[in-house]
């Protein structure tokens, strides 16, 4: 198990679009057979799968990666307790998002309602 002060010394992500299983094992400090493990635990974990069954992280993988490895390494949540937490969190922005897109929907009709009085 990885101690909890290497997280912080994390590299930053590239500006690539695509990362292969050694890449994003490198950029979260976590082995290979450990992110094929938490693919099948974390149903949020759904790296693309090309030839030969590669598979391919994109950044947003990448930060989950590192949200799940924070949460079992450092917080010392169980799989269990991280898998919940994380669709708690995912549950919480989608709706703020939400939210955000009834409130910009609402401004726009507003415009739409004025224009139209005149």
């Amino acid at each position: 198990m990885l101690e909890a002060s290497n997280n912080t010394e994390l590299p930053a992500i590239p500006g690539k679009r695509y990362f292969t299983i050694g890449e994003v094992s490198d950029l979260c400090a976590v082995k290979p057979h450990v992110l094929r493990y938490w693919e099948q635990e974390f149903p949020q974990l759904k790296p693309l799968k090309r030839r030969g069954n590669r598979r391919y992280y994109q950044r947003h993988d990448v930060i989950i990666i590192r949200q799940i490895r924070s949460l079992l390494y450092e917080h010392g949540f169980t799989i269990g307790g991280a898998r919940l937490k994380l669709s708690g969190t995912e549950a919480k922005d989608d709706s703020i998002q939400s939210q955000q897109i009834i409130k910009q929907l609402r401004c726009e009709l507003e415009e739409v309602l004025d224009l139209l009085k005149r």
